[in-house]
Order: structure tokens, then C-alpha cells, then sequence
């Protein structure tokens, strides 16, 4: 099978587009002195969004992959510090929880609390240090008790209260296919610890994404809207990753794929989401390597080198476009999808790609 090459997809080589980026995360001011990183910087008002405990999760994984790819200790300090940040400031030893914001009675959101012990795994697999795996561990079991049910899994708890909010139509306030990619936080917490409680949860959360993935496209009239739905259903695609040798599950990533990708195309013109694109190519590279289907070489072409034009002068990466104009906002977690999808073709290009689920950010 023929390898495209990345130079011809790239406006300018991978070699420096991940340090310009890496400097932006690292020098922007994105993330702050104590470790905790803004939601995103508005750039045409020169301005960050405040910190955001979820933000902050993902950033630490973002941070424990560059170092992985570069092997430069600027990146595991600060995949340490925005960790120590989590661990001192964001988690609530009353609650047991990371709430959404670090306020009185905020409340806690499922798929934040999963995207942050994710992270908290990926910083504590560089140091090992006991700490972090209690602390996620410790998380983990609070997401059960206060989100999960038989038949759904709450969105939001409401503090002090601990009642779910009222489900609300937009997918970040119901339950959805989406939040597979936060309950993977269970899965890496059973191989991290051996507990197989973790694993029934996961399963539990399989179960109810499989049945309802079908439905969550495009759920929604406007086009925008459908781009937002779709960032959210690509979630659903990473989070099937760990049973991706199951038939019903290798089956479902086949079709979510080509579902994602016709949707994505035709809302392109309107309105694009560089996240989408970077969630696109790895569920596609990912389902290559591990034997789901072939890659289709074109469209993987094109949503590379569509990611690629999203990153700015500065470094990051915008999170869209509308109407071919970029929107105004350099967004963290934009950047962290954006540099693993393209490190992840460039490795597959030169054929030393390794399917890592535990890796995605």
C-alpha cells in the first residue's frame, strides 16, 4: 500500500509546527504560573478565558505526549505542574471530586472528571508518583457513585444538592454516545490498578453508547450546530478503542466513521472545526493499525492537511473557521488533538505507528 508523504500535505514541516506550538503552550501565558491552563485565549482582544479544571486534564495529557514524541523535560514539568495544580487547587477532598470550576458550589460534570483523571494517568505514568494514581483513583470511584445509573450516565450534578440537572436538548446537558471517551477514565483506571470494578463500569457505559450512537447524528437543524454534535460524536469513536476487537465494536467505529466524514464534508464550507478534523484522522489511523478497516488515503490526506492550516502565526491552533474566515479563539485542547493527529500521520507515513490507546489526549 502506497504511504503518502507528510511534506505534501504541509504547508511547512511537522518539525516546526509541534515546537511552535509547544512553545505556545508552554511561553503564551495559556497556562498559568500555578499550573492550571485558561479554557482558551481570545485573540482579538488579547485576553484568556479563566482557568479551567478540565482544560487543565487535558493539557496534561497534551503535555505527557510531547514530551513522549521530543523527549524535552520542559514538557514533563509541565505536564507535572499542571498535575500538582489538579492535585493541590481543582480536587475537593469533602467532595471527592473535581468540580467544574474552582467556586463555591460549582457543579461537577461527568465528562470533565473523566477527561482529568485521564490526565492525572498520563502524568503518572512518566513519575510513578503514588499520589496521582489515589487521587484518580479516588475520582474514579466518586464518577460512579454520583453519575452513573443503570440505564444513563447524568451529565451534571448539581452541589450542594448532589441531584442530576435537568437534562436539557444540547448534547454536553443529556446523556449520548459522547461521554465513552470520559468513561475511559474506568478502563485505564482497571489497568492501572487491577480492580475489575472499574472494568464493569466501562462496560456498563459501552453498553449504553452502542445502543444510542446511531441516533446522535445530526441531531440538530443548523449546520453549526451539527460541527458541535459532531466534535462531540467523534468522542464516541475514541471510546470504543478498548473493545475494538469485539465484532459489534469494530463495526460500529466502521460506520461512525463514514458517517462523521460525510457530515463533516458537507458542513465544511460553513463552518469548520479544526478539532474535528484532528479527531478524524486519528480514529482513522487508530482503526487502520488495529485491523478495523483500511484508511482511506484520501480523505485522510485532506483532513491533515486541513488541520494544518489551522495553526496560527503564534503557534496554536484556532479552533474554526466560518465561512473560510478563522474564528478568535487559540484554544489548548485544539492544539493537544491537532499535534497528536498530525505526530500520528507522520509516524504512520514512515511506518512506525503504534496503537496506544491509553495515549489520546
Amino acid at each position: 500500500m502506497r504511504r503518502l508523504q507528510v511534506s505534501s500535505t504541509y504547508p511547512r514541516p511537522l518539525k516546526q509546527m509541534l515546537p511552535d506550538a509547544g512553545n505556545w503552550l508552554l511561553n503564551s501565558g495559556i497556562q498559568d504560573a500555578d499550573g492550571g491552563v485558561a479554557r482558551y485565549h481570545l485573540s482579538d482582544i488579547g485576553r484568556n478565558k479563566p482557568v479551567s479544571n478540565e482544560i487543565t486534564g487535558y493539557a496534561a495529557s497534551t503535555y505527557a505526549a510531547l514530551y513522549e514524541e521530543t523527549g524535552e523535560e520542559r514538557y514533563r514539568d509541565a505536564a507535572i505542574r499542571t498535575a500538582e495544580f489538579l492535585a493541590d487547587r481543582a480536587w475537593r477532598a469533602d467532595l471527592e471530586q473535581f468540580p467544574f470550576e474552582n467556586e463555591p458550589d460549582s457543579p461537577l460534570y461527568f465528562f470533565d472528571c473523566g477527561i482529568i483523571v485521564r490526565g492525572l494517568l498520563a502524568v503518572w505514568r512518566l513519575t510513578k508518583e503514588d499520589r496521582l494514581l489515589a487521587l484518580a483513583t479516588a475520582c474514579g470511584r466518586s464518577m460512579a457513585r454520583d453519575f452513573l445509573t443503570e440505564d444513563a450516565i447524568h451529565p451534571i450534578v448539581l452541589m450542594p444538592s448532589r441531584e442530576p440537572a435537568p437534562y436539557e436538548p444540547r448534547w454536553s446537558r443529556e446523556p449520548g454516545c459522547f461521554q465513552l471517551k470520559s468513561a475511559m477514565a474506568w478502563h485505564d483506571l482497571a489497568e492501572a490498578t487491577g480492580d475489575d470494578t472499574f472494568t464493569m463500569w466501562y462496560e456498563r457505559a459501552l453498553r449504553m453508547a452502542l445502543d444510542n450512537y446511531e441516533h446522535f447524528l445530526p441531531g440538530a437543524p443548523a449546520a453549526e450546530q451539527v460541527m458541535d454534535r459532531l466534535h462531540a460524536f467523534s468522542y464516541f469513536m475514541e471510546g470504543v478503542l478498548p473493545r475494538i476487537r469485539r465484532p459489534r465494536c469494530a463495526q460500529a467505529l466502521r460506520e461512525a466513521i463514514g458517517t462523521a466524514s460525510r457530515h463533516l464534508r458537507a458542513i465544511r464550507p460553513v463552518f469548520e472545526r479544526s478539532d474535528v478534523n484532528a479527531q478524524m484522522l486519528r480514529a482513522r489511523i487508530f482503526a487502520e493499525a488495529l485491523g478495523v478497516q483500511p484508511l482511506n488515503e484520501k480523505e485522510a490526506a485532506e483532513e491533515a492537511a486541513s488541520i494544518a492550516t489551522f495553526q496560527q502565526p503564534n503557534g496554536s491552533f484556532c479552533f474554526g473557521r466560518k465561512a473560510g474566515e478563522p474564528m478568535p479563539f487559540d484554544n489548548p485542547v485544539s492544539t493537544g488533538f491537532c499535534l497528536q493527529a498530525l505526530v500520528m500521520w507522520r509516524q504512520r507515513s514512515e511506518g512506525k505507528f503504534v496503537p496506544r490507546i491509553e495515549t489520546i489526549v
